[in-house]
């Protein structure tokens, strides 16, 4: 029987390190090869060191390992990306039709490409976007991820490879740090009311975004990658959703854990593109072709989260 061998491409980001993981411990750590721009460790066969740009070294690698799946993970995210827009956009793209066409050429059975809640913009519904409706990003992070939804749709249709993609809300995990997207204050809120400080939150209190806990976004990425092709009706990227609240319902929920806890709101540049996102995602698409349903709510992940970093902050101190 054929054993898949994974190809994980931006392995040290905040996704990309518990993907790694998840994988490892269902298919054996030698069948999953981690990548990314940064040094591994020394003598870890299972490591390769990789520039997504580099398309290459990507082939030689995919030859090395015989890879079968690749999940391309490696981009520069919504507010970092407003600081750099030309390099974002040669990042997201080019490292997508990088992996896009290695996969063609040699024999790569599936893709997975993250896209994100960024994709919406001007003119959708805020409240349960549906999963079709029109893409108009107000940002380059977003206009990335739509234009790798559509050429992963036709590499599909043209090429028979088979992309699959989530269009992921903000993620929330305890087990990496923040990557610079606009969402990311729900995570870092957690680690400065661990640390006992006060949080300068960049969103006002009321802004309502969709969230995921980690687990449930690296359960869905695996579950869409699991399901059987003939269930996919969706060939850009299916509306994935977990929760949505506020930086005040966050905070609220933390301050009944960590009374003393406080928050500032010193609203910046990326108010403006949360403001453009969704308030709450539809994703019925998701739960009846591959089954779908997030396991974490906000009070359940607020409680896994502190739990956590509890653990992690006692081990820092001690």
């Amino acid at each position: 029987m054929s054993q898949d061998k994974f190809l994980v491409i931006g392995a040290a980001g905040q996704i990309g390190t518990v993907l790694t993981e998840s994988l490892r411990k269902k298919h054996g750590y030698g069948n999953v090869i981690a990548t990314d721009i940064r040094d591994g460790k020394p003598g870890d066969a299972s490591f390769e060191k990789l520039d997504v740009m580099d398309i290459g070294r990507m082939a030689e690698v995919v030859k090395k390992h015989g890879i079968t799946q690749i999940f391309h993970l490696a981009a520069i995210l919504s507010a970092k990306g407003e600081a750099a827009p030309i390099p974002t956009w040669d990042i997201n793209t080019k490292g997508l039709f990088n992996v896009l066409e290695v996969s063609r050429e040699h024999g790569v059975a599936k893709v997975f490409f993250p896209s994100s809640i960024a994709v919406f913009g001007e003119g959708v519904p805020k409240d349960n976007t549906p999963q079709d409706a029109v893409l108009k990003p107000s940002t380059v992070y977003g206009i990335s991820k739509v234009a790798g939804e559509l050429w992963s749709q036709y590499y599909w249709n043209r090429y028979g490879l088979d992309v699959r993609s989530l269009r992921y809300p903000g993620v929330i995990g305890y087990q990496s740090e923040p990557g610079g997207g606009t969402t990311d204050y729900a995570v870092d809120i957690f680690h400065k009311a661990m640390a006992g400080q006060v949080y300068k939150c960049f969103l006002k209190e009321d802004t309502m975004l969709p969230m995921i806990y980690m687990d449930d976004a690296i359960r869905a990425t695996m579950m869409l990658m699991e399901a059987p092709p003939e269930k996919l009706t969706v060939r850009t990227s299916y509306n994935v959703a977990g929760m949505s609240f506020t930086p005040a319902e966050i905070a609220q929920a933390i301050k009944k854990r960590i009374p003393d806890f406080k928050v500032v709101y010193e609203p910046d540049f990326r108010q403006a593109i949360a403001e453009s996102w969704p308030h709450s995602i539809d994703d019925s698409q998701a739960r009846q072709d591959w089954g779908w349903k997030p396991a974490f709510d906000m009070e359940a992940m607020t409680d896994d989260m502190i739990a956590h970093l509890q653990v992690r902050y006692a081990i820092q101190n001690c």
